[in-house]
């Protein structure tokens, strides 16, 4: 893989708002290179600065001229492709106006895939796992036109509940009221 080209390839990505790729979509980007090749490619555009490592097995376009306000959603989305994942618990009461802190660096994830927590360059990402169907996940979500959907206000108190977090920094008149 050289470098022009791997640069005209994600600026063509980027260009239809995509600066988020995995191992596996690099792999795919780049089809004649063996997966030795691939590895080594990938290093070397980590190091002339083009991707960025953002957790394992994910990259981020460093150079993209449309940086996604979401970045961290599509970080989260790629990490969990497959699984069903939304914005959840401090960090949807906190979009609500419903908790008394503002996660700064942290997004909080209901997540069906495996539970964890993330350093990457733009924040932190903190899964939990939820067992409950997807059948009644589905109900608990809504798209507000961002990579990761939404958790109601009811279902994020839940969520915080039900996973044992502190509940003492959110406001419970403005949940009874919605």
């Amino acid at each position: 893989m050289k470098s022009q080209d791997a640069q005209a390839i994600f600026t063509h990505w980027n260009q239809q708002g995509r600066s988020v790729f995995t191992l596996n979509d690099l792999a795919k980007l780049f089809l004649d290179d063996s997966p030795k090749t691939l590895k080594e490619g990938i290093n070397r555009l980590v190091r002339q600065g083009v991707l960025e490592r953002a957790a394992r097995s994910v990259y981020v376009y460093k150079r993209a001229y449309q940086r996604d306000p979401n970045l961290l959603e599509q970080i989260a989305k790629a990490m969990r492709r497959g699984e069903y994942s939304y914005v959840s618990l401090e960090s949807a009461l906190s979009e609500y106006g419903v908790i008394s802190q503002i996660p700064v660096d942290r997004l909080t994830i209901m997540t069906t895939g495996r539970k964890g927590t993330y350093r990457t360059p733009y924040g932190t990402l903190e899964f939990t796992h939820t067992k409950r169907p997807v059948k009644e996940l589905l109900k608990r979500m809504k798209d507000v036109g961002r990579p990761l959907r939404l958790a109601t206000l009811e279902a994020a108190w839940a969520d915080l509940k039900r996973v044992g977090r502190n509940t003492h920094l959110v406001n419970l008149g403005n949940i009874d009221d919605d």
